[in-house]
């Protein structure tokens, strides 16, 4: 392996974290939750990135609609000052897609004989050294010419993940006899009992020329689509970092598959690492409560709870006291606008309720009661059919875009800080306790010019009060359409 070949970690962020609701929801999904010391699953696999040898660059793979999450959360752990470059995609397409793009983006920017490192978003590593010496002995056979993953080595039965086979034994790892689908329990058992059998941790390493081309004999569809939605996209105007946003129409062509079925199953040349690194997918409440030491009754506890006769309970209330009585073996998650209470033992079952939901389009599918923004957040404090009642927190030096309602007026009112407001042809400075009102129909903007944060309250009046009625005239963020640039 040369000392000159560039290590470029490529951060694949998405999914809804079905399994992990209430706390994970199609637009905050299981990337952007917190463990315990605060940090995100998405920061913690950027700060594993940043400590690897050779990387100058992470390229990362996201939702459109993550776009502003995903920088705030680099933003505040990029210590190395990493160049970041991210690929949008307008909706999710599965993994092989996701690869193929980039795959291509660093062909054309960062050099085809670059070692691509895939990594999850939303995965946890406990050792991290054992995880720098798994990607060296990746990065070795990637020279030779193999595409690269990476098997954990099992230590119980578990029926929730897939297996890969070791075949020959290679100068730093194994060749891969056979990838397997999650097995029943009295097969999982023997495969670890066998020896021969790793977990399948979804982390790949590969030159981007030796992928690009087994992408070539095993899935050109897949390679076509990416193509043409790098081809057929946009560049986002942001001088903090490389952006492209991908093509919808040429990126609906893309089939919706893994790159394990579309590629790793067939090809002849891949390879696999078996390693110790303390990896957890957290595929579950299951999984995470594994991670939560426990209280001499077996319950572990996150929030302030008053337990009597509970045991080997799972209860997550960080936002108001929480009593239980008699109780044993379930999981209780509580946030502002839903309960989950399940069976500890069927934790994968919970993705019921959220399909339920989305079959329902209620918006505990989709979103917190809190939402985050590029320019801040608004919570919404309550609401009816008729009026909307948010409390609005904007960041200092940020902006809303220019835009206008169709079917609500607006009342503003600021609790603290400045907002400096354009509403109509007027410009208007106010300060705490000072209001206004838009008009619907009114183009308006709301800036905090100020140093602190920007507190006010938003009432809002109208036949239709849906986030989708919002026309974006200009935005600082590149939102509204007019503003990307071929």
């Amino acid at each position: 392996m040369s000392a000159l070949t560039a290590l470029i970690p490529c951060i694949i962020s998405g999914g809804s974290g079905s399994r992990l609701w209430p706390v994970s929801r199609q637009n905050m999904p299981k990337p952007f939750m917190r463990m315990r010391d605060g940090q995100s699953l998405l920061q913690k696999t950027f700060i594993r990135a940043g400590h690897l040898p050779d990387v100058s660059c992470v390229l990362t793979v996201t939702n459109r609609e993550l776009l502003f999450r995903t920088l705030d959360d680099y933003r505040s752990v990029n210590s190395e000052h990493l160049s970041l470059d991210l690929l949008l995609e307008p909706f999710g397409r599965n993994t092989a897609a996701a690869i193929a793009v980039a795959a291509l983006h660093v062909q054309a920017h960062l050099g085809e004989a670059s070692h691509l490192l895939v990594m999850p978003a939303d995965h946890l590593i406990l050792d991290e050294d054992a995880f720098v010496r798994a990607v060296s002995q990746a990065r070795a056979l990637a020279d030779e010419g193999y595409l690269v993953t990476f098997g954990i080595r099992p230590d119980k039965a578990e029926t929730g993940f897939g297996y890969i086979e070791q075949g020959a034994a290679l100068t730093q790892g194994f060749r891969v006899a056979r990838f397997v689908e999650k097995p029943d329990l009295t097969t999982a058992q023997a495969y670890v009992d066998g020896g021969k059998h790793l977990w399948n941790a979804g982390m790949f390493c590969f030159r981007a020329d030796t992928l690009l081309q087994e992408l070539t004999l095993h899935a050109p569809d897949v390679l076509a689509a990416a193509k043409a939605s790098l081809e057929n996209g946009v560049t986002l105007d942001n001088p903090r970092c490389r952006q492209r946003e991908l093509g919808a129409d040429s990126f609906a062509l893309a089939p919706d598959v893994s790159i394990d079925v579309a590629l790793m199953e067939k090809s002849e040349r891949v390879a696999v690492v078996p390693c110790d690194i303390g990896w957890s997918d957290i595929g579950s409440w299951d999984a995470l409560r594994q991670l939560t030491p426990s209280d001499e009754s077996g319950n572990q506890i996150n929030g302030e709870a008053v337990l009597h006769d509970v045991h080997n309970c799972y209860i997550d209330s960080p936002k108001r006291v929480l009593g239980a009585v008699g109780i044993s073996n379930l999981i209780i998650v509580d946030t502002p606008d839903a309960i989950l209470v399940a069976d500890a033992s069927r934790t994968q079952d919970v993705r019921h309720i959220v399909q339920e939901l989305k079959r329902q389009n209620h918006p505990a599918f989709s979103l917190h009661r809190t939402v985050t923004r590029p320019w801040g957040m608004y919570t919404v404090l309550e609401e009816s059919s008729r009026y909307k009642i948010k409390r609005i927190v904007v960041k200092p030096g940020e902006s809303l875009s220019l835009q206008m309602h169709h079917h609500r007026s607006e009342h503003w009112i600021v609790v603290s800080g400045a907002a400096m407001i354009t509403n109509g042809d007027q410009e208007i400075l106010l300060r705490s306790n000072e209001s206004t009102y838009i008009p619907s129909g009114h183009r308006h903007r709301l800036s905090n010019p100020g140093i602190i944060d920007l507190v006010m309250i938003e009432v809002q009046s109208g036949e239709y009060l849906g986030e989708d009625d919002i026309v974006r005239f200009d935005d600082i963020y590149g939102r509204a359409p007019a503003q990307v640039k071929p």
